[in-house]
């Protein structure tokens, strides 16, 4: 198959990002990386999450930072909406798109949100139906595609399955995540497969992340594939609290240089993204994880 013209990312630094940062986010900083963010190109952030602040302590305060950006007509501000009142929130603050995760693994499923993957989907139905109320497109993430941390191996039509509830459900889009980061390039176009069996692979994304340094493969793997829609954290922010030893997303520079020597556009501005990213990196007093800003920055 034929590598695509065009790749769309999704930025989730701002939510996937920074929910496992241990110190204290100003809501000014958030706010800062998201307008950043968008100045450079990116057409689709993931803004914060709505969730309670007792479990993930670092999204409080999303809908100020929701209040505070300067949008732009031509980039989609999402939100996680992880149950109702979480969507009751987001309808509040004015978000347009929402997203919703379940995970492949029935043991992760517990670990990380205290129910089954079947109670887990079934918590989503007046989710859709109210979204669908009020015109709100809704996004759907699958943990744990890859390996879980718990159960080892997942089967591809475990995989399949979620995917397919959650398409059926009316999630426009199916994003497949690469929890802890352990997919090659033949299990990822392997799962690829599994699941396009039912959905559209134009209806699907990619979300690696890089623990055992595999990201940029499996995305090109994916691209193989058909895959057009990328999950990306700048600076490789994040990593995920229920998955011990689960490393950053892929950083979303490292992403862009990579398509950028493919010949694929995104209609990103490396050198601004390159920025921002180590402006956000300053403030959370860390190294920043994009191996390419670090060369760039260092050159």
């Amino acid at each position: 198959m034929s590598l695509p013209q065009r790749v769309r990312l999704v930025e989730v630094g701002p939510r996937d990002g920074l929910q496992n940062e241990a110190r204290p986010i100003d809501v000014a900083d958030k706010i800062r990386l998201v307008d950043d963010l968008s100045n450079a190109g990116l057409g689709y952030i993931e803004v914060g999450s709505f969730v309670s602040p007792k479990w993930v302590p670092q999204m409080a305060g999303s809908a100020e930072v929701f209040a505070g950006i300067r949008r732009k007509d031509d980039v989609t501000y999402a939100a996680l909406a992880p149950n109702f009142r979480g969507f009751e929130d987001a309808l509040a603050a004015g978000v347009k798109e929402v997203a919703v995760f379940a995970a492949a693994s029935e043991a992760f499923s517990q670990r990380n949100i205290n129910c089954s993957i079947s109670e887990s989907l079934d918590r989503f139905l007046p989710i859709m139906e109210a979204a669908r109320l009020h015109g709100i497109r809704v996004r759907g993430y699958v943990s744990c595609v890859l390996g879980c941390p718990y159960e080892g191996t997942v089967p591809p039509k475990q995989v399949a399955a979620v995917a397919d509830e959650l398409f059926g459900m009316g999630c426009y889009e199916v994003s497949l995540g690469d929890t802890i980061g352990t997919g090659t390039p033949g299990a990822t176009r392997e799962l690829i497969d599994a699941v396009a069996a039912n959905i559209p692979r134009g209806k699907l994304a990619g979300h690696f992340h890089d623990t055992y340094g595999q990201a940029l493969v499996n995305i090109y793997a994916s691209l193989l594939e058909g895959i057009q829609v990328f999950d990306s954290s700048v600076a490789g922010l994040g990593g995920c609290p229920y998955a011990q030893g689960a490393t950053g997303n892929v950083a979303t520079e490292d992403v862009v240089y990579m398509l950028n020597g493919l010949g694929i556009d995104t209609g990103i501005d490396l050198d601004k993204l390159i920025a921002a990213g180590q402006r956000i990196s300053d403030v959370l007093g860390k190294a920043n994880g994009s191996r390419v800003a670090r060369a760039r920055l260092s050159a």
